[in-house]
This record gives structure tokens, C-alpha cells and sequence, in this order.
């Protein structure tokens, strides 16, 4: 498909999407940046309460006129990572105590299942009474009733793929939009067909494969940092890209500056697939977490993802550096990421469509 037809179907002027960032990376100032420059501006919404997201929406929307999307997991709890006993528990916490040992921090106490993660279903009722213009989602498909609500409500939807399965199964349930995201991409694989391990295709040639199988607008993401990402991802299929590492990078993101001056470092040059963060498989920056994690058992999503983020909290919270010890999502492009400010970014991806 076409970008126009791609930015047609969004409500955009550009085929231009900002990846949505989980774990509290997202920020209301870039997604409505990006829209503002005519992408499509993206907020990473699966760790949110329901009031949480009905007013995320509102925040977006008091900033800009043009369409914007929220983004939900359609799967968000592995077996045994959400309902879970003492003993899954303790057997979870031994794993990571060492760390909170040595800093000299306290262990965190075991939490109550709704501390530890938000309900998909509770999450996308209010999703769809906010109506914001795009619902983009990872880690499944919706079901038929809430594509129905969806359409009944104009809120385009739009899915990611890893695989030409998942791709085909999109366009089967009628979403609007597909995503195909290689395994350059910084963040989550978002396999729900396969495990993510077996389903690591690169980005250009995913994208050949699925545009070349389905009829709905697609869209490629992963790798793409610049001009030259994006001729490329237009030249195989794609009529559109998605992108998240570059606008990560930016100062109007939620990363850390630790974060994002490592993105701009010669760090950068080492990522790696790991589920030792959240019991889900992303892509990130080499530290020594990850180094150390490589042998380790893995608690279930998303156990592992709150014991991990309780130990970032901890050390930040004693304004200390926390990089080491914390995710640093990152895409195998990042070596070639020059901008620190969205709208720069928006501009070098745009050049790319000309």
C-alpha cells in the first residue's frame, strides 16, 4: 500500500507512527509532538489504571487536534505471573534480594496481584469510552466484540506482527492496520502465535513477506532510525514505518538521561534479547544485568517486570545511577541515531518520503 493510503487510513498527513513505549517511558509532551508535526503521535498505555488511561487521553487531546494512539497488551500476564503464592514468590524475590542486599536497600514486600499489574479487560473498556482515534495493540488480537466497538466508535486499530502467521491472522479479525515488526526493533518481541524466540525475522524481510500476503495497510518497524530506514521499509512493501528508538532518544521522552546518553554512546553498538527484565523477551543496551542474568531462571510476566522495576525505583529513588541495574531499550540502529528533539527526528524520517 501507498502512504497516502496509510495516512489516510490514520487520519494523518504523514505515514509516520512513534512506537509507544511502556514502563512509564511514554510522555503526553512527545505523543502530542509527534502528531502536532503530522505522524502519528504514540502512548505506551498496558502499565496504566483505567483512570489512568480515560485521562491520558484527555491530556493528549488538550494538546493536539490531530489523531493520536494508545496502546495496550493484549496479553499482559504470563501463567503464574500474575496470580501467584508464597512460595512463587519468595522463590522469585531470593533471585534478585542479592542486589537489593548489596546496595544496602530493603527487600520489597510480597504485593497483591492488582499491585502487580492492571487488567487487559478492565484496561480496554476504558480505552474504548476515551475513543481515542487509533488503538494500536501488541501481544494478540482483540476480541471480535472489541473491534466491533471500535468500529461502531471510528477508532481505527492497528496490530503488530512478527510473523506472516500473526499478519494473516490480523487481516482475518479485521484490523485495520498491521505492523511488522522485525527483531532489530528496540523493546518487546511482541510474538503471540509463536515464543518470541522462534519468531526473530529481521525487519525488511518480514516486511517483503507480509505486504506481499495481506491486504490491509502495513506497516514496517524495527531498525529504522533515519531517512534511509524509511526508503527502505517503502521500497520492500511497507507504506508507512513505525519508530521508536530515535524519538526514545529524544529529551521529550520519559528515559532517563543516563538512558538516552548511552543511546548516543559507543554503548549502544551492544544490544541484546533478554527476558530477565519483564519475563518477556526485548531487546536492549548490554549492562551488567543483563551480563549477569544470562544463566539465571526468569520469573513469569509480568512477577519478573515488577521485581526488577522495584529495584530501579529503589535506586533512584536514592538518587543514584540506576543504568546498570535497570532496562535499556534500545534497537540494533541506535549507533546511528543523531537527534536528541522529536520534532528534528520527525523532520530526517519525512526526508525519507520524499
Amino acid at each position: 500500500m501507498h502512504g497516502s493510503d496509510i495516512a489516510a487510513r490514520l487520519g494523518t498527513r504523514h505515514p509516520l507512527v512513534q512506537g509507544p513505549f511502556g514502563g512509564g517511558l511514554s510522555t503526553v509532551r512527545l505523543a502530542a509532538t509527534v502528531s502536532n508535526r503530522g505522524g502519528l503521535g504514540s502512548f505506551g498505555a498496558h502499565a496504566l489504571s483505567p483512570d489512568e488511561i480515560r485521562r491520558t487521553a484527555r491530556e493528549i487531546a488538550a494538546l493536539t487536534a490531530q489523531p493520536f494512539a494508545l496502546n495496550l497488551w493484549i496479553s499482559n500476564a504470563d501463567p503464574g505471573g500474575l496470580e501467584f503464592g508464597r512460595d512463587a514468590w519468595d522463590e522469585a524475590l531470593a533471585r534478585i534480594a542479592p542486589y537489593f542486599t548489596e546496595l544496602g536497600l530493603p527487600l520489597p514486600s510480597m504485593p497483591a496481584s492488582a499491585e502487580v499489574g492492571p487488567r487487559y479487560d478492565e484496561q480496554v473498556e476504558a480505552l474504548i469510552e476515551a475513543r481515542p482515534p487509533v488503538f494500536s495493540f501488541v501481544f494478540g488480537i482483540p476480541s471480535s466484540a472489541v473491534l466491533e466497538a471500535c468500529r461502531a466508535r471510528r477508532i481505527v486499530t492497528v496490530g503488530a506482527a512478527t510473523s506472516i502467521r500473526e499478519a494473516q491472522a490480523l487481516e482475518a479479525a479485521g484490523v485495520d492496520v498491521i505492523v511488522a515488526t522485525g527483531s532489530e526493533a528496540g523493546g518487546h518481541r511482541p510474538s503471540f502465535l509463536d515464543p518470541a524466540e522462534d519468531v526473530l525475522m529481521g525487519t525488511f524481510a518480514l516486511t517483503q513477506l507480509v505486504s506481499a500476503r495481506v491486504t490491509r495497510n502495513v506497516i514496517a518497524a524495527g531498525g529504522i532510525v533515519d531517512r534511509r530506514g524509511v526508503r527502505a521499509a517503502l521500497a520492500l512493501g511497507a507504506g508507512g514505518v513505525q519508530v521508536g528508538t530515535a524519538f526514545l532518544a529524544c529529551e521529550e521522552s520519559a528515559a532517563t538521561d543516563e538512558h538516552r546518553a548511552m543511546l548516543f554512546s559507543e554503548r549502544a553498538e551492544a544490544t541484546t534479547l533478554t527476558r530477565s527484565f519483564s519475563g518477556r523477551l526485548a531487546r536492549g543496551l548490554v549492562n551488567r544485568w543483563t551480563r549477569e542474568w544470562r544463566a539465571r531462571p526468569v520469573a513469569p510476566y509480568p512477577l519478573q517486570g515488577y521485581l526488577a522495576a522495584a529495584l530501579k525505583r529503589a535506586i533512584l529513588t536514592r538518587g543514584e545511577p540506576a543504568a546498570e541495574l535497570s532496562s535499556l531499550w534500545g534497537s540494533q540502529a541506535a549507533p546511528n541515531l543523531r537527534h536528541r528533539r522529536a520534532d528534528l527526528v520527525v523532520d530526517e524520517l519525512l526526508a525519507g518520503l520524499d
